[in-house]
């Protein structure tokens, strides 16, 4: 089963995918899809705050994170990473439930980023926004390091999330039953 998904007038089927007996998603995977990548990028940008730097988490987001970055002539941007790496010091990190991965991740963020993002305004991506936990932990791990949200924005927000006045997407992406018709 597939659902057919405008996004900002490109057109994209994506596969209705399984969470519990009575929760199916729409698998929007923006990996590979370079039209698609380049194209929510510009449109995020149109609707963007004013922001010193853009971050994500890891990993999902991260050719939004680059294209938005590229297109905007930016010489920085940050991903939360997903747990530590050899290179960095002094990390700090925050726990995250995402509904798409089904356990408990980490998100974090070393010194020297954290140095970087102290008192800097900080635009927080995602690429589908559903609980909002990757996007409450990242935003945390901004308030950690000292930076100021000057916003967040995805490129789709599942279900009651497209409601959220806090949050800047360019559509609603629907939930799902078992037999793929869309849930009211």
């Amino acid at each position: 089963m597939t659902y057919e998904m405008d996004i900002c007038g490109l057109k994209r089927d994506l596969p209705i995918c399984k969470v519990t007996d009575d929760l199916y998603i729409g698998a929007f995977v923006m990996f590979g899809d370079v039209e698609l990548t380049v194209h929510c990028a510009a449109e995020l940008l149109k609707k963007a705050p004013e922001y010193d730097y853009l971050l994500a988490p890891e990993a999902k987001a991260i050719p939004l994170l680059y294209e938005m970055a590229r297109q905007s002539g930016a010489e920085k941007y940050f991903v939360a990473r997903k747990g530590a790496k050899a290179y960095m010091s002094d990390t700090f990190e925050v726990s995250v439930r995402s509904i798409t991965t089904m356990h408990v991740q980490k998100l974090v963020l070393d010194k020297a980023d954290a140095d970087m993002i102290k008192g800097k305004r900080i635009l927080i991506l995602d690429d589908v926004i559903s609980t909002g936990e990757s996007l409450r932990a990242t935003e945390e791990l901004v308030n950690q390091a000292g930076g100021i949200i000057a916003g967040k924005m995805a490129v789709l927000a599942e279900g009651e999330a497209y409601n959220r006045e806090d949050i800047i997407v360019l559509g609603k992406l629907p939930l799902f039953n078992a037999d793929g018709t869309v849930k009211d």
